[in-house]
């Protein structure tokens, strides 16, 4: 018997993968902000947060 490999369009990957990434950065978002502004009070927790989507965001682009 032959085995019949599918194959998937690497477009339909792309989307699929950039669809859980932002659905994951959604719910990590959600669940990061306000528990880190519960646990350590000022600015500095919102900050940490921020540069660390701008690290996130440059070291995908290099």
């Amino acid at each position: 018997m032959e085995q019949v490999c599918g194959t998937i369009s690497k477009d339909v990957i792309s989307l699929c993968l950039a669809f859980a990434a932002g659905a994951m950065l959604y719910i990590v978002s959600g669940e990061l902000l306000p528990e880190s502004n519960k646990l350590y009070k000022g600015r500095m927790s919102s900050i940490g947060n921020i540069l660390g989507f701008i690290l996130g965001i440059l070291a995908t682009t290099v």
